[in-house]
Formats: structure tokens, C-alpha cells, sequence
């Protein structure tokens, strides 16, 4: 289990450094664009590239944020029922997350595969938009290992209080 725990935290790690990267070059292509527009120069395909990198930026970034807890989450509720209780709704919503994870990253991979099979590309630059969605079915996978291993850590603590 721990060898596992450690697998899925370098993966996760290696995932944040790339949607940074992917951040930074979103970044450098809108201003480069924003500079050649002034020139009468833009770059060709600037929307497809940020919107691509726009994309792997929130998903490289899921699993990280994940596991810093760093999501925005509305407590109001919850902060005012008992631990026991609160330990309960965690790993309800924890189990309904990992089952919805699950059904998406499945049915990213069957959506990537059928773009794929298809030869569908994108509009401008004609690139093939499967690799997009193949990567964001890792991601989500990543994403859903973490979750389950969020159940496994919220039983375990249950046991031994």
C-alpha cells in the first residue's frame, strides 16, 4: 500500500510540474499573440493552443490540489455536526466522488478512442485532439486513485477510533 501511495504522489507531482508548464506556455502564447496583433502578426492558432493548454492545466493540476486539500469547499453545514458524523459525510461524498471519477475517466478513454478512430483534429492548426483526451483520462485515473486511497485512509482512521 505504501509503495502504491508513493507511485501515485510522484505521479501527481510530475502532473502539477506539466500544468505549470502548460500555465506558463498559455501565458507566453497570449502575450506573444497580443504583441503580434499590434505587428500585424498573430499567431496562428493562439485560441486552439490556449484553449488546449487551458485544459491540461486544470487537469494536471486535480490530483495535486487534491491531495492539499486545496479545493474550495462549503462547510457550513458540516462544521457543525458532530466529528462522528462529519467523519461520515467525508466518506460518503469521498466514495461518490471516487464512483463518479471512475465513470468519467472510463468514459474519457471510450471518447478519446472514438475521436481517434474517427481522425477527428482540431479546426485551425489540425492537430489530433485524442492525445488531449487521453491525457486528461490519466489524469482523472490519477485523480480517482487518490480518492480511493482517501477511502481506504478515512475507513482505516474509523477503526481505530
Amino acid at each position: 500500500m505504501e509503495n502504491i501511495d508513493k507511485i501515485v504522489s510522484w505521479m501527481s507531482d510530475k502532473l502539477k510540474i506539466a500544468g505549470a508548464f502548460c500555465l506558463a506556455a498559455m501565458m507566453l502564447i497570449t502575450c506573444v499573440d497580443v504583441v503580434g496583433r499590434f505587428f500585424n502578426a498573430p499567431i496562428l492558432g493562439a485560441v486552439e493552443f490556449v484553449g488546449f493548454f487551458a485544459t491540461m492545466t486544470t487537469a494536471f493540476a486535480l490530483p495535486y490540489t487534491h491531495q492539499m486539500d486545496a479545493h474550495i469547499g462549503v462547510e457550513l453545514l458540516v462544521n457543525r455536526l458532530p466529528l462522528k458524523q462529519q467523519q461520515v459525510m467525508s466518506l460518503i461524498t469521498t466514495v461518490v466522488s471516487f464512483i463518479l471519477f471512475g465513470i468519467v475517466t472510463w468514459r474519457m478513454a471510450v471518447y478519446a478512442y472514438t475521436i481517434q478512430q474517427s481522425g477527428e483534429v482540431s479546426m485551425t492548426l489540425k492537430l489530433p485532439e485524442y492525445i488531449i483526451m487521453y491525457l486528461i483520462a490519466v489524469c482523472f485515473l490519477i485523480f480517482a486513485l487518490i480518492l480511493i486511497q482517501d477511502v481506504l485512509k478515512l475507513i482505516i482512521k474509523d477503526k481505530a477510533s
